[in-house]
């Protein structure tokens, strides 16, 4: 792997003065520190795109390369100086001086989807017969997050592994909630079935808890304890007003939804932002469709970067606007990048050796490129970024201790970040 290096060329290492690169005096570990102390409300918006982002059609754009490298879409200024998107971002574009992109992030060579995915969405290279927990799970776990909301909720449908509680297991997946662009959207497991009441439910709740007392004063290791908080946590879901009142998209104007754009990704990401507010401390949202190999450019032009422009450039607006983006770290992520070359088909292909990641929020310095490539596009020229490195600068900002080491059912120890450098020029 490529050293990092710091804005003089010489070797990164642990307790380095950061004074030159703009950081003060602070070394690495008090940065991260201080993150930590600030950061213990922080809450996560992880938006994934499935089958991954062409780097050289969204933040990378190479005007100056071949037509059959540089594409049909021509760059379009944004609102910090020197700093250009792709002609079909034009929301993101007025974000910009709040996002920073990495544009030198790199997997080196695993361009399967499967394995991709699992890499990207967990920060964990993926190994046979382990499935490792993904950012969300991590955080919420670690933090401990308590009250009627569930700490982590999935908008859209998963795709892929790598989303959920992995070995953590299913406590710690995400909370489903469907997809809120539909008409007459209800989240289905807040509901009752058809035919049984509220007061029918509580009376099965006063039963069943009577039911674990008397049992635990039979088997004080019965394994049905294990389920109370699970089941506890249900019930008070179902019976809460904040709870029900933060997934009813009917309280949000017409005006605001319709400004997110009233598409799945446009409504889910209206979704992510009330239920921050309502106190769900993490939210993936999932949007398909990336794996461009055919007709790449007309998939873009007409299902994927509009929506998700005006969804995502939304998303930051509102949150700023709400003085919730200092304290929410807003994630756009794919589990790689597509080919320079377009192919017979007009489409780009897989290409993990570089690619970009768009972080906004959550003590994250916006208005930046960090990194960069080569006038194809194609290979990481300056700041390599490691999947780990990612995972560090996400957990930083999020306020979790990156020496902390979880572990399997079986005892095995796994570290929540294994060997990665958070990239200190993206934090405030």
């Amino acid at each position: 792997m490529s050293l990092h290096t710091d804005c003089d060329g010489r070797r990164r290492r642990d307790f380095l003065k950061l004074g030159m690169c703009g950081l003060g005096a602070m070394s690495l570990p008090e940065l991260v520190r201080a993150q930590q102390q600030k950061k213990k409300d922080t809450s996560l918006i992880f938006v994934w795109l499935a089958g991954g982002p062409p780097q050289m059609d969204t933040y990378d754009m190479k005007p100056g390369a071949p037509a059959e490298i540089r594409g049909e879409f021509k760059p379009i200024s944004t609102n910090v100086s020197g700093i250009q998107v792709c002609e079909l971002m034009p929301k993101t574009a007025t974000a910009m001086d709040k996002i920073c992109v990495l544009r030198s992030v790199t997997s080196v060579d695993l361009g399967s989807h499967e394995r991709s995915s699992r890499y990207l969405q967990t920060g964990v290279l993926p190994v046979p017969n382990m499935d490792f927990a993904s950012f969300g799970s991590v955080f919420v776990k670690e933090k401990q997050f308590k009250g009627d909301m569930p700490p982590f909720v999935g908008v859209l449908k998963p795709v892929e592994r790598g989303w959920g509680g992995g070995f953590l297991g299913p406590n710690y997946d995400p909370f489903l909630a469907g997809d809120p662009n539909e008409k007459n959207y209800r989240v289905r497991d807040l509901l009752p079935p058809m035919g049984v009441s509220l007061d029918r439910i509580g009376r099965r709740r006063q039963i069943l808890q009577e039911f674990n007392a008397a049992w635990r004063a039979v088997d004080t290791e019965a394994k049905l304890n294990s389920y109370d908080p699970a089941v506890e946590q249900a019930y008070n879901m179902v019976f809460s007003e904040k709870v029900l009142k933060a997934f009813d998209m009917d309280q949000e104007p017409g005006k605001l939804r319709d400004a997110y754009g009233r598409t799945q990704i446009g409504q889910g990401l209206l979704m992510a932002r009330r239920l921050v507010e309502s106190g769900v401390k993490a939210v993936s949202v999932w949007m398909g469709g990336w794996d461009t190999h055919a007709k790449n450019f007309e998939s873009l032009k007409t299902k994927l970067l509009p929506p998700l422009d005006q969804g995502f450039g939304m998303l930051i607006e509102d949150l700023a606007q709400r003085g919730l983006l200092d304290s929410t770290l807003v994630v756009q992520i794919g589990e790689f990048g597509r080919t320079p070359h377009v192919n017979k088909d007009a489409g780009r292909d897989h290409w993990p050796k570089a690619f970009s990641v768009a972080l906004a929020g959550g003590g994250i310095k916006g208005g930046q490129l960090i990194g960069a490539t080569d006038k194809h596009a194609a290979e990481v020229t300056e700041r390599p970024i490691t999947v780990e490195d990612l995972s560090a600068t996400v957990f930083t900002s999020l306020g979790v201790d990156l020496h902390r080491v979880n572990h399997t059912p079986e005892g095995r120890p796994i570290a929540i970040v294994n060997g990665g450098k958070p990239v200190t020029e993206a934090l405030v």
